[in-house]
């Protein structure tokens, strides 16, 4: 078994104990509050945006900052100049809540993305009840009735989908599914390893249209030039920032570097 069989494993059992009515939970998600443009803001963006992650603990990495303050790091991630910020809600793996993602949001002014692993339409609905913009759906966790149902219900809900890819063929599937904002995963899910070439070798088969956004292996400025160089409309970083000491400046300076300044 994978390391992503083995996540998309828990998230099932979880959906599959879940005793909501799935008609209470569409129509709740149906009159929760209007979610802000997360896709609009990547796409109007001068420059390579940066999508700054709020994320406790990785699988592959052990604790990264176990004890952060989701409120005060996302309030410094905007300051630095973040278009949209990520929270990771899952907590087995990575540490994460629902509560994480409505004290970020709650803070900044910004769409926030709730980064998890969705599995079924009460995940995408509970994204729109926990106060989320964006969804995310990885392309290899899910069939292709399950991606394009819950890409559409994203869409009734007005909610932005990251649809998430690792090659050629995935990106086949997400645009079959009616993606347009696509994020390519430079970490294989399946082994966890990271290929820094992926994004670029990539970006070729992105047709126009679609919002690109580049995902993991990013440390710094030199990455944000080679990806906005590629093609790139976006980048989201997790690791590099929650680690860095100062979120703000880390931020800062990748903002920087997406829009060519060199810092």
């Amino acid at each position: 078994m994978t390391y992503l069989d083995g996540i998309v494993a828990v998230h099932r059992e979880r959906v599959a104990a879940d005793g909501r009515s799935r008609a209470k939970v569409l129509e709740q998600a149906r009159r929760s509050g209007a979610p802000r443009p997360f896709r609009a803001a990547l796409a109007a963006r001068t420059g390579l945006a940066l999508i700054a992650e709020v994320k406790r603990r990785s699988p592959s990495k052990g604790d990264l900052a176990p004890e952060l303050d989701p409120a005060a790091l996302a309030r410094r991630y905007e300051a630095g100049g973040a278009t949209c910020l990520s929270v990771l809600t899952d907590g087995p793996h990575f540490g994460g809540s629902s509560d994480d993602l409505a004290a970020a949001r709650a803070a900044v002014a910004v769409p926030v993305l709730r980064k998890d692993f969705t599995v079924d339409e009460v995940d995408v609905c509970d994204a729109r009840l926990m106060g989320a913009d964006a969804v995310l759906l990885i392309v290899a966790a899910l069939d292709d009735a399950e991606l394009r149902a819950f890409t559409q219900l994203a869409a009734e809900l007005d909610l932005a989908a990251l649809v998430e890819v690792h090659d050629a063929a995935e990106v086949e599937r997400a645009l079959h599914a009616g993606a347009d904002l696509i994020g390519v995963n430079q970490r294989d899910l399946m082994t966890f390893a990271v290929d820094t070439h992926r994004a670029l070798d990539l970006a070729a088969v992105l047709p126009a249209g679609v919002v690109r956004v580049a995902e993991s292996g990013i440390t710094g400025p030199q990455d944000v030039f080679a990806l906005a160089e590629g093609g790139y409309d976006a980048v989201l970083v997790g690791e590099s920032l929650v680690t860095s000491g100062d979120a703000e400046a880390a931020a800062a300076r990748l903002v920087a570097a997406g829009t060519g300044r060199r810092s």
